[in-house]
């Protein structure tokens, strides 16, 4: 065996490895967050959580992320331990979908469909589109597909080089020494997992087996127990993921585990019995990367059927390892886990930001009735509302900037590209609300109180600056343009409402209606309003600009106040908010 033959063997490993990665990148970029949404709401009966989960890991070609992102989903609480159990089963049989796609690799035969079949003929035709999508399309879908179709192609290529050249070495002495140790259950189940774990795929440690069952020297004898271990193995990559994360998260990872090492003991006692009682002379036979992939499939699929129905007990030995611990943060959500599938993670921001926007609408309707009648509890909760808006704030700035250094679609980077610039107003609006509660008690420690005519007046301000929250809020949460558009015209028509407030006053006051001290309340209490409003026109104009393609706050802005649709939905706001007359102002 020369230098050279190793070369090329580990090289085809190389092109192998790298071809799935791709491969798989390409078809989780696909699916986007549909395939984790459908598994995130559709798992409460055991049976559907086992063909989604299995469903979902054939299409993204990987176990290990399927069992990390449930590991996630229980982390933060999106999806109950129980659920994860069988959707994790379903991701088993999931990966046996790689095994069979790789046994094409061993189709003989001169007939016409045989060449059809085989890699070395439709591989270069399906890399040879694939870069052509890559190279001269802009249209995102067209360039995963791409993608995809290249590291299958880089894939097949790697796995036929690696076949052919051990194939080459199939009578020497330290290559048979090799795959006769594997024929040892004890010691083929332990090659396989640690394989598994080293390179952190089932599938591409199952696709190894294949290349060497190319010799014709692996039998079911040492097959069996590589493919089991295989098994076990693949559980590294959710034990793993769990450092760190919640108790719950950590039992998922357990349970993962567990089932394996279950299903791998109850299988190898099954067929050791059985070639006790029964002569099993197949189980001496050689293997190809066909019965490989039919075994892969056989075990994973009666594991699955033998122990779903004792998920429960499953479950109370992870609970009995890992015990009861404290209660997760509410931003658990924000899981690193999800970084490997962005599109989810993307919605997952959005979730958090969606509840600190209500945190913010929250705020301003207590900071009201702080304003009319002041409440030391009211007081006490805005101003931990705040605190936590900053904490909302900080964790999604941390969060987001780690996405966005993942490879995201056009999509997803303008969401995270409006969830950065909302999270800020967010925060800002309930700094604003925080004056109003400073206005709030400046009030109450001075016994003042405004006129009728300046509650009504204030009314009128607040009901405008509570409907372009609502609008904001909205129109952010379903990223609905139509809805953004309708913020500025109100937000104009607040600035002119708080200008003619500050007009107003200030004849009040020269004419001796109202005190000094109280026109400075006043006039505070009009400017915060007027600024939370500012910051929902931020929101809504950041939403229009990253849709229009355009990020410029200010030239949407100026563009929109031209429009014909702007002028009529600013008549409609000043004169559903108009100010009732007043002589004293000239009205």
């Amino acid at each position: 065996m020369g230098i050279f033959t190793i070369f090329k063997i580990f090289g085809g490993l190389a092109m192998f490895l790298y071809g799935m990665n791709v491969m798989g990148d390409g078809l989780k970029k696909l699916g986007g967050s549909k395939l984790e949404s459908i598994l995130e709401t559709l798992t409460k009966n055991k049976f559907m959580g086992v063909l989604l989960g299995t469903v979902v890991t054939a299409v993204i070609q990987s176990s290990s992320a399927t069992t990390v992102m449930v590991v996630g989903f229980v982390n933060s609480g999106i999806m109950k331990l129980a659920q994860s159990i069988s959707v994790m089963m379903g991701a088993s049989i999931g990966t046996t979908m790689t095994a069979w796609i790789l046994s094409l690799s061993g189709v003989q035969g001169e007939s016409i469909w045989a060449n059809i079949l085989k890699p070395e003929n439709f591989t270069p035709v399906l890399g040879f589109i694939g870069i052509i999508l890559i190279m001269f399309t802009k249209n995102e879908k067209k360039n995963n597909l791409g993608n995809i179709l290249v590291g299958f192609a880089v894939l097949m290529f790697g796995m036929t080089t690696m076949s052919s050249e051990v194939k080459s070495i199939q009578d020497n002495p330290a290559l048979i020494n090799v795959i006769t140790t594997l024929s040892n259950p004890v010691i083929g189940v332990i090659v396989g997992m640690f394989i598994t774990a080293a390179i952190q795929s089932s599938s591409a440690s199952i696709g190894i087996l294949q290349a060497l069952s190319a010799t014709g020297q692996i039998t079911f004898v040492s097959a069996i127990p590589y493919i089991v271990g295989a098994n076990v193995g693949a559980s590294i990559s959710a034990l793993i993921s769990s450092l760190g994360a919640s108790k719950n998260a950590k039992r998922a990872a357990i349970c993962n585990l567990y089932y394996k090492l279950i299903s791998a003991v109850l299988f190898l006692i099954l067929m050791f019995v059985l070639n006790a009682f029964i002569d099993m002379a197949i189980l001496e036979s050689s293997t190809s990367a066909v019965t490989i992939a039919v075994v892969h499939t056989v075990f994973n699929v009666l594991a699955a059927a033998v122990l779903l129905p004792f998920t429960s007990v499953i479950e109370k030995l992870a609970r009995l390892t890992i015990r009861e611990g404290a209660e997760r943060s509410a931003f658990a959500v924000l899981d690193d886990r999800f970084l490997a599938t962005p599109s989810y993670a993307v919605e997952q921001s959005l979730t958090l930001a969606v509840n600190m926007a209500y945190i913010a609408k929250d705020s301003f309707t207590m900071a009201q009735d702080c304003v009319a009648s002041y409440s030391e509890r009211l007081d006490k909760q805005i101003i931990d509302n705040e605190r936590e808006t900053d904490e909302y704030e900080d964790a999604l700035s941390v969060y987001l900037i780690k996405l966005s250094a993942q490879q995201l679609s056009i999509v997803d980077a303008q969401k995270v590209s409006i969830l950065l610039s909302a999270i800020s107003d967010f925060e800002k609006m309930t700094d604003y609300t925080t004056d109003l509660v400073f206005t709030a008690r400046e009030k109450h420690n001075q016994n003042v109180h405004f006129s009728e005519k300046a509650r009504q007046e204030i009314t009128i301000m607040v009901n405008a600056v509570g409907e372009a929250i609502d609008l904001t809020i909205n129109a952010f949460s379903d990223n609905d343009v139509k809805l953004a558009y309708k913020v500025e015209p109100l937000e104009d028509v607040i600035d002119h409402i708080r200008n003619d407030l500050k007009n107003r006053h200030i004849h009040r006051m020269q004419e001796g209606r109202c005190p000094v001290e109280q026109g400075f309340i006043f006039t505070d209490y009009i400017n915060a309003l007027e600024k939370i409003s500012d910051h929902c026109s931020n929101v809504a104009s950041a939403i229009i600009e990253l849709n229009n393609d355009n990020y410029d706050i200010h030239n949407v802005m100026s563009n929109r106040r031209i429009e014909e649709g702007y002028k009529e939905q600013y008549a409609y706001y000043a004169e559903k908010y108009s100010l009732p007359f007043s002589k004293s102002s000239g009205n």
